[in-house]
């Protein structure tokens, strides 16, 4: 069992006052003490100044990068509360022995639920239409087209994609899925696994649900964007460079692509007023919400704590 040890909040994320008391006085029973920032900071300066001494850090998409972990010689966990790590120097704590535990599974429903929701705002062109009533407008003879029926691809049927999929089957979507591995229960149910470029050939609807790695890299670049019908939809709730975005959004102005509903880019926002999906044809764009619900970020505090009890009792 691990004693003594400071471990620190580089951020809020979500903890409210009771919540912090409680995670005090749990991490009191390992003689461990607690420490919360109640506010986001990226520079590094402010970085290394909260986590110079510390032990285990928590820390959800703040980029953590070799410039600061090498300020902090005692670090032995990074508690993350995110899903992904590609914000984190991997390769630079493996070889300082840091151990990375992330927070799998705490946004599944939201981020799901997400994906779905601007399939139907692009579909429906809900934005477009607030925005006309707004101003005294009408849907001025606008005919909108419904999920039902339609033929959705899936690329990764992690836990998000294959939740995607359920949801959509249950609008009567057809679905297909394009995954390193077949899970026999969703063939079951009518999802029907097919290489990439067959679905991005077949697809009415591309839902993006990869890691972002070396070979998801502008997975979906020229090439595959030119396989899609020009009536696709492509919707990205993953990694922002998993799309080449620049393709993407000449595609959409040239008419090649119908829309796009969008949630993550290069960077965190605030973007650039000049980012080219800003001003692309037919896409909806939004600050990186997928994540943000009361729920997820309840469910995310419970498991980046039971995290790190595990760790501390190893």
């Amino acid at each position: 069992m691990k004693e003594n040890l400071k471990i620190i909040a580089v951020e809020p994320i979500g903890i409210n006052d009771a919540k912090e008391q409680e995670l005090k006085e749990l991490f009191a029973k390992y003689s461990c003490t607690f420490t919360l920032y109640k506010d986001r900071k990226e520079d590094n300066e402010t970085l290394i100044s909260r986590i110079a001494d510390s032990d285990v850090v928590i820390i959800s998409n703040i980029p953590l990068k070799k410039e600061v972990l090498s300020h902090c010689p005692n670090i032995k966990l990074l508690a993350v509360a995110f899903t992904g790590i590609d914000h984190i120097d991997v390769a630079y704590c493996k070889e300082r022995n840091i151990e990375i535990i992330n927070a799998a599974g705490y946004a599944t429903e939201a981020v799901s639920e997400l994906a779905i929701g601007l399939m139907l705002d692009v579909m429906r062109k809900l934005s477009e239409m607030n925005a006309n009533i707004r101003v005294g407008g009408t849907r001025n003879n606008f005919l909108g087209t419904e999920l039902k029926g339609k033929t959705v691809g899936i690329v990764g049927m992690g836990a998000i994609g294959r939740r995607t999929a359920l949801l959509l089957k249950a609008f009567g979507c057809n679905v297909l899925a394009n995954s390193r591995k077949e899970h026999l229960q969703y063939t079951r149910q009518g999802i029907k696994y097919v290489d990439l470029p067959t679905l991005m050939q077949s697809s009415d609807i591309i839902s993006l649900h990869v890691p972002l790695t070396e070979e998801t890299y502008h997975l979906i670049d020229a090439k595959m964007l030119s396989l899609c019908k020009s009536s696709a939809i492509i919707i990205n709730t993953a990694r922002g460079n998993v799309v080449d975005m620049d393709v993407l959004a000449q595609m959409l102005h040239e008419g090649r692509l119908l829309g796009a509903g969008i949630d993550v880019y290069e960077k965190e926002p605030p973007l650039s007023s000049d980012h080219p999906l800003l001003n692309a044809k037919n896409c909806v764009c939004v600050p990186h919400i997928a994540f943000a619900t009361r729920e997820s970020f309840d469910e995310r505090i419970e498991i980046v704590k039971n995290n790190i009890v595990s760790w501390l009792e190893k």
